[in-house]
């Protein structure tokens, strides 16, 4: 019921008796027993809705510090209405700039939040573009693209007056749960950063709308979707933090939806053209040199031949740690191949005969799939090279929290969601793609959690705090560490 008149105000046309409908839809969101928030949220929140005839109309939930009249400053969820359907709604930087919400708007989990909840109200529109984040909400020199507001020319003038201060818009259909879905979450956020949680009658609405749009931070990726993907492409890499299943995800493809066909193999530093591809290696004799030097087929010549062997079934070639070789050197001119859907079958000229199938012309049967996995924190040898990511597919694997959920203890759960707080709230796009995954979680044993977090998950932790991966937010990570050794 709290957020009833707020839907009503949004998908009212005009703005008849603006003010007052306003002032409803606020009163109507405070206090039990048929608030969203507690009654003390309105000390940090005031409600400026003015009846604006020539211009741009808007009703915004501004801080408290602002003046009643005139350009307010910082965080603000803002309602523009027009004539002509459901309002615009988003969250908007005052004019007057980002005092007093400096720290809110320039912490990075707050952009990272505001993009999910973006994300997610595009999911629920499937083909339809409905909403739109900025990277940095402080950026208030910024417009909204017009890739973003094409489609919305009711909207034009809010757009016009006000696109380099709106950071997150939402342009409601005619669906009005999402449209009362998409306010809870922007109004949840906005009192969540001023440290107001929505009163218990709503906490379990508010819980399934926040849980729901934190999945964009953590996507599930299925090995049906990563099949499919193969498929598709026949080249793909999957990345992600240590401990998010990537090489069990690859072993059980393999297993799975492979059959068996296939081979898994993994690089390291000293991996080269001819453990690969192929080259000449010692063979021994019975002449008085005891070894002479013929050609030897690489892993990658193998597997070709043994795909082409069994043509009518997909073939896969999982090469774990991809990034720990120097790919481009490795594939040398055979990287020619890599390529999804030729116009023509591509060959390429070797140095040595090989024998049979190919002899000196090798070509990649299109029933051979490669699958790379790769851990995003090992920065020793970068793949940054654009003409081999142009042939790969990248796949993010993340932490899974409903996997702690399910096979952690309860202080296995609580380390997580700790942890995942951190990095969610202050890494930058980098360092939060080091959120260790959930591996290092799954100890049931509620006695020998404290064990496994300190002997798995710090000695991680501690290296990312040695490289320098986490120098933003390394004080809360050191003080994360020493929560741990409390346990």
């Amino acid at each position: 019921m709290s957020l009833d008149a707020l839907v009503e105000l949004i998908h009212t046309p005009g703005i008849q008796d603006w003010r007052r409908r306003a002032e409803a839809a606020h009163a109507a969101l405070f206090g039990a027993p048929d608030g969203r928030y507690p009654q003390d949220a309105q000390r940090e929140i005031m409600l400026r809705a003015p009846e604006i005839r020539d211009g741009v109309t808007f009703a915004a939930w501004i801080h408290h510090s602002n003046p009643t009249s005139g350009p307010y400053g910082g965080l603000s969820f803002v309602v523009f209405p027009n004539e002509t359907g459901p309002a615009l709604i988003g969250l908007v930087v005052g004019t007057a700039g980002l005092a007093p919400d400096e720290a809110i708007l320039g912490r990075p989990g707050h952009a990272r939040k505001v993009q999910a909840i973006c994300a997610w109200l595009n999911g629920r529109h499937r083909g339809d573009f409905r909403a739109w984040a900025k990277q940095d909400p402080t950026r208030i020199d910024v417009d909204v693209p017009e890739e973003a507001r094409r489609a919305l020319s009711a909207h034009r003038e809010a757009f016009k007056q006000y696109g380099r201060y709106i950071y997150a818009f939402y342009a409601p259909t005619d669906d009005r749960q999402i449209t009362r879905d998409a306010a809870a979450a922007f109004l949840d956020l906005l009192f969540r950063e001023r440290g107001y949680e929505p009163l218990k009658a709503a906490r379990e609405d508010a819980e399934r709308i926040r849980n729901e749009w934190l999945r964009e931070l953590l996507p599930a990726v299925s090995r049906e979707q990563i099949a499919e993907l193969l498929r598709r492409n026949r080249y793909v890499i999957l990345q992600g933090p240590p401990g998010t299943g990537k090489t069990r995800m690859a072993r059980l493809l393999l297993k799975e939806e492979y059959k068996g066909i296939g081979r898994s193999i993994q690089f390291h530093p000293n991996t080269s053209y001819e453990n690969f591809i192929g080259g000449l290696a010692p063979e021994a004799t019975t002449d008085h040199l005891g070894f002479r030097f013929k050609p030897a087929p690489g892993v990658l010549m193998e597997a070709a031949r043994e795909a082409l062997e069994r043509e009518d079934e997909n073939y896969l070639l999982h090469i774990d740690e991809i990034n720990r070789a120097d790919l481009a050197k490795v594939l040398g001119e055979a990287i020619f191949l890599l390529e999804t859907d030729p116009e023509t079958e591509r060959e390429i000229e070797l140095p040595y005969d090989f024998g049979p199938p190919f002899h000196r012309r090798l070509r990649l049967p299109r029933n051979l799939h490669i699958l790379g996995t790769m851990n995003s924190a090992d920065r020793s040898i970068a793949l940054v090279d654009i003409a081999i990511r142009r042939r790969f597919a990248f796949l993010n694997l993340w932490p899974r929290p409903e996997v702690v959920e399910q096979h952690g203890s309860q202080v296995a759960q609580e380390a997580f969601r700790r942890l995942l707080e951190i990095f969610t709230e202050h890494a930058s796009e980098e360092a939060f793609n080091l959120m260790p995954g959930h591996a290092y979680f799954l100890e049931p044993d509620k006695a020998g959690t404290p064990d496994s977090l300190r002997v798995r998950l710090a000695p991680l932790l501690e290296e990312y705090l040695a490289q320098g991966y986490v120098t933003g937010f390394a004080e809360h990570v050191r003080a994360y560490l020493q929560w741990l050794k409390s346990l």
